[in-house]
């Protein structure tokens, strides 16, 4: 059994992907948790529903559409985070720094929390003005929450066959398989091929055919995107193929990649011969390495060209708030790159060893004047004539802080800026989009397609993306035809004052009933996720242990566990009606613990009481320990120096902390409490002035020879603009306001496509090549999924079916939550076998698997069984003396029910049948045949045997086995010898190789 349900991304404009996977019994499998830069939660409902019995999740890609919910899923989605995770390297390692840049870019990534969810669990928001729409925001998780989570996955690699482990509330996998494959399109994204009893699955969304500068194909037709005329035996004739269908409208021509390249640099050479401004709106972490890569290498070629139209005028920018650590991940894996980046970035390095090496070689001189002329001749030879390191780029300066972006901006010269989002709602591109807007002489160029939404008529209701490149499809307002340098034509499109309509969003902190109703969500909410994470055997603590504040409250279920179970929640609402009373201090529902938890009571009525409520309350200090033993406090231990470090306070002091608590009264007049003030907002300063420090001292991290980034620009940037600046975000509970501004927009707009997504080529060729039996297309547009299923329609029935007239439809386009049934077409029967049969078995084993073959007749069970009653009768006649037990034998009447409800027998067959049955049996081989293997056994026999080449054995140098992409083995033998003695031991090693590999396979015949 196998059914998929969509959850986002199946026949809609939204980029974002979410899908459901479930088997045979009961196990779901989740494949990626993507969000829009809408960031709605009410989007996720769907998600949430289905959390509790998830059994693993799986992730694509590191962009937006497959990842960008994951850290809200793990903060505040229940039982979210103990579900395995699994992705490859490069995902792990991009999706930290593409989340960390999005909620670090727009505070929309909290999330707004619906109006209906605050009425339901905030009783004082009824209180409010009626339709007031509150816009509060969840609480971010922070940067450390986030990679946090992100540790959480487990790593992957390419074509490695893994058995998950399943959920602690997942039914078992029964030998779940999942192999991750290149899916081309960003650097470690994943084709899935999940293997469940007869069920395999391939998950296909978003990849790339295309052999990229960066990123290497897909893994279709062999490893690294090598070509071939099939596609791997893994991945072909799955029971089920889920493929995404955009880009199926776009036709590639020959030499794509070429023409593409170049047909952006034309672009930015046009733009800077004008004295304008290219902004290129990119992602964070995926497709930016592509785009910056082509860009770098251009600007090295052109380095010692000069003239109008040069690239060399202008500076590159790569504007993103966590750029400097996705160039830091992207250096460390060039072995998930295309093997020609990694042969280049090797030539590089040892070119750059043998230029120092000669340059060190003659800087002997006698005149200091001399030395001096000649360091600076060699340091200026490093600077243009050097390149860099993977990814350490010469000639783009990477930018991280606003206000950096806001002087770029403020310069009028010729500059190329990257910046994210490519959705233009968060991020860097918008501020710069704001800014560029008004002059003609700029130049947009969107690097994909944004499709808006077929019901949205207004533009006030379009994002930015989907505005520009309406208005790019539409072009208006006149077209700018212009030949670049490479003679091919150049298209920009005018926009000739139209107005954008920029929403600007800013964090507010809460304040009066705004605050009480967020407070009471955010109670409601942790008693959920207390219920779920505990699964309402642990809910709420103990009096005592809420008393002890210092306590662990990680302690085993064994030493929590009580008899009575008193203190404990059994449902949700017992839950809730717990806390509330708890909160209020009711005596008969704390119990004896009043005592305690409530000052100026000091009697408490046991009589009739049972367990807790029967003694008096003992608080117990439990010790808080650790892997490495008890749990040490480090200001006990504090130097008389480091105690009055803070204005004179000693840190070992909590009583003055303790005044400055909840409900306690604060003495304003009190030393104690106005130098605390006076010390946390010093080190609230020095923090911020470190962290200052800190990211200027980062940006000094990307330096080669004493240059940054980029620092092949004449003058050098000053840091004295990273040190004006810090970006100050309210802390604690906030919410949205909106304010908008409007622009008159006279730049051009101009699109190439560097989206790295399938074409209808790719899909028209590679789909009849994998033949699945079933296809469920996803991810694309309406028209896009209606006419590759139809397309597909054609192709599959014309190869798979062309001698069957009924009507098959094996192409399944379902809707956002419609679920489809994709299982194979397979049907089984119940039959029993007979004793004479099963005498005849021969078992053969095939790698702990038993294996058997039978030809037999298949009769009635009435009919089988009265001949065996006939057979037992005369062999035991004379030892059956009891006319009753005989009686019992009779086979059951033909018209009775208990008749017509056995299963039919399988018996052997009649004389006269084998022979004409013997002729038309062919022998089957069952099994593997693995070359490693098959070296190891010849070897320990004292064959020599090694590998040459691809998928080819040697063996004693005469003997050759090969096996093929299909699994088909070959078995040739020849050499050079001739001789008599050569032959006869060609001929025993051939024998011997023969035997070997038939002793591992199971010769199967009728």
């Amino acid at each position: 059994m196998f059914n998929f349900t969509p959850l986002l991304g199946a026949q809609s404009t939204s980029p974002a992907s979410q899908s459901l996977l479930e088997f045979e019994g009961g196990v779901k499998v989740l494949v990626d948790v993507g969000w829009d830069s809408d960031f709605d939660v009410a989007k996720l409902k769907g998600l949430e529903r289905h959390v509790p019995t998830l059994s693993i999740i799986l992730l694509t890609h590191a962009t937006s559409a497959h990842i960008a919910a994951f850290a809200h899923c793990c903060k505040h989605v229940p039982l979210f985070s103990q579900i395995p995770i699994y992705a490859t390297t490069p995902v792990i390692s991009l999706g930290r720094t593409l989340v960390q840049d999005l909620y670090a870019s727009t505070p929309l990534a909290s999330s707004i929390i619906p109006n209906t969810s605050l009425s339901e669990s905030s009783y004082t928001y009824s209180s409010l003005t009626p339709g007031d729409n509150l816009q509060i925001l969840l609480q971010p998780p922070t940067p450390e929450e986030i990679a946090s989570y992100f540790a959480l996955i487990n790593p992957l690699k390419y074509s490695q066959p893994h058995q998950p482990l399943p959920s602690p509330f997942s039914p078992p996998l029964n030998g779940l398989t999942i192999t991750a494959y290149n899916a081309g399109h960003t650097l470690g994204g994943t084709i899935w091929h999940i293997q469940h009893g007869m069920e395999s699955v391939v998950y296909a969304v978003d990849w790339n055919q295309v052999r990229e500068n960066v990123l290497s194909g897909a893994a279709w037709l062999g490893a690294s995107g090598a070509g071939g005329a099939e596609v791997i035996e893994q991945l072909r004739k799955p029971t089920a193929l889920i493929c995404s269908t955009k880009g199926v409208e776009q036709t590639a021509a020959v030499g794509a990649r070429v023409k593409r390249d170049e047909l952006l640099l034309d672009m930015i050479r046009i733009t800077i011969k004008r004295g304008g401004t290219v902004l290129i709106p990119i992602d964070t972490s995926a497709r930016v390495l592509e785009l910056a890569y082509v860009l770098d290498h251009a600007w090295r070629r052109e380095s010692s060209i000069s003239g109008p139209g040069n690239l060399r005028t202008a500076k590159v920018y790569l504007a993103s708030r966590n750029v400097g650590a996705t160039m830091r991940y992207a250096r460390s894996m060039l072995e998930w790159m295309d093997e020609n980046v990694v042969r280049e970035f090797e030539a590089e390095a040892a070119n750059s060893a043998n230029t120092a090496n000669s340059a060190g070689k003659h800087r002997r001189t006698d005149s200091k004047q001399m030395r001096n002329e000649q360091d600076n001749t060699n340091q200026a030879a490093r600077i243009n004539d050097t390149p860099g390191g993977p990814f350490e780029f010469k000639f783009i300066k990477l930018i991280e802080r606003k206000s950096q972006v806001d002087k770029i901006l403020s310069k009028k010269i010729p500059q190329v800026i990257l910046a994210s989002d490519a959705s233009l709602q968060w991020g860097f591109s918008r501020d710069a989009l704001h800014h560029l807007a008004v002059d003609p002489a700029n130049l947009v160029i969107l690097t994909e397609r944004h499709q808006p939404k077929q019901s949205t008529n207004s533009e006030f209701n379009l994002r930015m993306s989907e505005l520009l490149w309406k208005w790019f499809s539409e072009r208006r307002d006149g077209v700018a035809v212009e030949t670049g340098f490479g003679g091919q034509s150049v298209e920009q499109v005018y926009t000739d004052n139209r107005t954008l309509i920029f929403q600007d969003i800013h964090r507010q902190s809460l304040e009066g009933k705004e605050l009480i109703v967020y407070q009471q969500y955010l109670a409601t909410q942790r008693q959920l996720h207390t219920t779920l994470q505990s699964g309402n055997g642990a809910l709420l603590e103990s009096a005592a242990d809420a008393l002890d504040e210092t306590s662990s409250r990680s302690s085993s279920s064994s030493e929590e566990s009580d008899s009575e179970k008193q203190g404990k929640a059994l449902n949700m609402s017992a839950a809730l009606a717990q806390a509330r009373n708890k909160l209020s201090g009711n005596k008969e529902v704390t119990g004896v613990n009043v005592l305690l938890r409530q000052p100026g009571v000091y009697d408490y009525d046991v009589r009739g009481r049972k367990g807790r409520d029967a003694m008096f309350p003992y608080v117990t200090k439990r010790r808080r320990l650790d892997d490495f033993g008890e749990l040490i406090r480090p200001e006990d231990y504090l130097r008389a120096e480091e105690r009055d470090e803070v204005d004179g306070h000693d840190m070992r002091d909590t009583d003055s902390v303790k005044q400055s608590g909840l409900g306690q009264k604060r003495k304003w007049e009190d030393p104690s409490l106005q130098s605390l003030k006076t010390g946390r907002s010093s080190l609230s300063s020095k923090k911020r002035k470190r962290t200052v420090e800190g990211e200027s001292k980062n940006m000094s991290l990307h330096t080669n020879g004493g240059r940054t980034n980029g620092a092949d620009h004449n003058e050098t940037e000053s840091s004295d603009d990273s040190e004006t600046e810090v970006e100050e975000q309210p802390i604690g509970p906030s919410k949205i306001i909106y304010k908008d501004s409007s622009v008159q927009a006279n730049l051009r707009i101009a699109y190439v496509d560097f989206a790295g997504l399938h074409d209808q080529r790719s899909l028209s060729m590679l789909i009849p090549l994998i033949q699945p039996r079933k296809l469920v297309l996803v991810g694309g547009t309406e028209s896009e999924t209606l006419w590759l299923a139809r397309t597909c329609r054609e192709k599959l029935r014309a190869r798979l079916v062309p001698s069957e007239d009924r009507e098959v439809d094996d192409v399944f386009t379902p809707l956002n939550g419609e679920t489809v049934s994709a299982s194979m077409d397979t049907n089984a029967w119940t039959v029993k076998l007979s004793q004479g049969l099963v005498r005849r078995l021969n078992w053969q084993d095939v790698k702990g698997l038993g294996i058997v073959t039978l030809m037999g007749r298949l009769a009635a069970t009435r009919q089988v069984q009265h001949q065996e009653v006939e057979s037992l009768r005369r062999k035991r006649q004379r030892t059956v003396k009891d006319e009753e037990e005989m009686s019992n034998m009779e086979a059951p009447p033909a018209g009775s029910k208990a008749a017509s409800n056995l299963p039919p027998t399988l018996d052997i067959l009649p004389t006269n049948m084998q022979a004409a049955t013997r002729s038309v049996a062919q022998p089957i081989h069952v099994g593997d045949l693995r070359l490693a293997e098959l070296r190891r056994i010849l070897q320990s026999t004292g064959h020599s045997a090694e590998f040459r080449g691809e998928g080819i054995l040697l063996i004693d140098e005469m003997v050759a086995v090969r096996k093929s992409g299909t699994g088909h083995v070959e078995v040739e033998s020849g050499g050079p010898r001739i001789s008599d003695l050569a032959i006869r031991d060609n001929e025993e090693s051939f024998q011997t190789v023969k035997r070997r590999i038939y002793e591992g396979l199971a010769i199967i015949v009728g």
